[in-house]
């Protein structure tokens, strides 16, 4: 905890020697300059000639120090990383944009100095053009984070790439949408909107892999951090391995109705076929079909989203070493409680289709439990409330699941002490009845973290 305390203090004193310079010229700018002009009675007449821009292009960002330790002991995480926080860095994110002859281009990266991994390096969040085709398409070409679908911090239908870890450790909640590199049409009708997404390439979740969260391993029958990237392989032979994504859009008397299809893999390598005889996992096939409603009624707005998961390459006689077909369902609804006070509910549901072929050969094999429930449910809350004209801000997303006995709490507050200047504080809790349920194993990687950014 030394060790991250120094690292945070020195990234703050850095900080404040690049901002404060800025800071006493506009102190200095701002005592007296405006009255002396006024006094000398030409000050208002004065019409500055607009200047043209230095750069063809748009920059800003942000410079941000984060912080985050474990709430329980973690030995076997501790032991790998030899640390005992999982969040210590520097981050300056830079975004660059502009236009030239109706072709638009952005860049979007970060630059971050990691005392947990002991690194700097370089992330490439975007690199993208955008251009239109004719008078009612568009196109988005290059790196890019996409996103839809009408659930809070549950996806059904978005089969984009997620970055769990970084949401599990307290960076900001930005990060949990990684980004893919991709191509992205999209039509515009009068009645009906088109989107089709094209990745060459298939990207997979950012998952808990044992660098800063443990998991649970069925056949050790506790927590470990080994990695599991090191013993999987990921779909990278092109064009085959690459992922397709649909959506139509359409909206009738105020109700917004959305179609969706994916044709690509399961976003985690949970195909153990080859495990079991020294060969390493691997992404099995997936394609999902889904449909999505949103509407207003009453005082808020009513969601509900579903999704029939074929895993394509599921066999009887593998059912407990590959994925089962699903079928998921949300529901939720988002309303003004009171004044400041926003509350979301949601209810969740994953139905296996096979499941009885999967409980027998989990049954087999030793480790019943660990088919889990054939209905597993999930129940979701979000509380907002804001303060000082939105300047401080309260927040709590809970999960529980009835069907797991298990839950995960995340607790923040935000205060905006300048336009610039952001600060916030935070956690992760984890608990449940058992340490092999999706929330329960992650029980001691409960932790708390603080971030404090400022933008340029």
């Amino acid at each position: 905890m030394q060790q991250l305390m120094r690292y945070l203090t020195s990234l703050s004193l850095a900080a404040g020697l690049a901002v404060n310079p800025a800071l006493a010229a506009d102190d200095w700018s701002s005592e007296g300059g405006d009255d002396w002009a006024s006094e000398e009675g030409w000050g208002d007449d004065w019409e500055e000639e607009p200047s043209e821009p230095l750069l063809p292009f748009r920059i800003n960002g942000f410079v941000e120090a984060a912080g985050g330790f474990h709430l329980q002991e973690n030995q076997v995480v501790e032991d790998r990383i030899d640390k005992t926080y999982n969040l210590g860095e520097a981050r300056l994110g830079l975004e660059l944009e502009g236009d030239w002859r109706g072709l638009e281009y952005s860049l979007k990266g970060d630059l971050v100095g990691d005392a947990v991994d002991e690194e700097a390096r370089g992330e490439l969040r975007e690199a993208l053009l955008s251009f239109g085709l004719g008078q009612s398409t568009d196109v988005r070409a290059g790196r890019q984070v996409l996103t839809w679908g009408t659930g809070d911090l549950l996806f059904i239908n978005d089969l984009f790439p997620k970055d769990w870890q970084s949401f599990l450790i307290g960076r900001d909640e930005e990060y949990l949408k990684s980004p893919s590199d991709a191509l992205r049409t999209t039509w515009y009708g009068q009645e009906l909107t088109v989107d089709l997404v094209w990745s060459p390439l298939f990207t997979e979740d950012n998952y808990p892999d044992g660098d800063r969260l443990s998991y649970f391993n069925p056949m050790s029958g506790g927590q470990t951090a080994e990695p599991v990237s090191t013993n999987a392989r990921e779909p990278d032979d092109f064009p085959e391995d690459g992922e397709a994504a649909l959506r139509l859009a359409t909206t009738q008397s105020g109700i917004e109705y959305e179609a969706y299809g994916y044709w690509g893999f399961w976003p985690e390598p949970n195909d153990q076929t080859q495990v079991m005889s020294g060969g390493k996992a691997s992404h099995p096939r997936l394609q999902v079909y889904g449909a999505s409603v949103r509407s207003p009624l009453g005082p808020g707005l009513i969601n509900a989203e579903t999704g029939y998961y074929n895993s394509v390459d599921y066999e009887q006689q593998q059912a407990a070493l590959l994925p089962n077909s699903e079928v998921r369902f949300l529901i939720g609804y988002d309303w003004e409680a009171i004044t400041n006070l926003n509350v979301g509910l949601q209810y969740y549901l994953e139905w296996t289709q096979d499941y009885d072929e999967a409980e027998s050969a989990w049954d087999q094999m030793g480790y019943a439990y660990m088919a889990g429930e054939e209905y597993r449910q999930l129940l979701s809350t979000r509380l907002t409330y804001r303060q000082w004209r939105g300047d401080l801000v309260w927040s709590l997303f809970a999960f529980m699941s009835p069907s797991d006995e298990d839950y995960y709490l995340r607790p923040s507050v935000t205060y905006r002490a300048s336009d610039a200047l952001t600060l916030s504080a935070g956690g992760n809790v984890f608990g449940g009845e058992n340490n092999y349920s999706f929330f329960g194993q992650f029980e001691k990687d409960s932790n708390a973290y603080l971030r404090a950014r400022y933008r340029f």
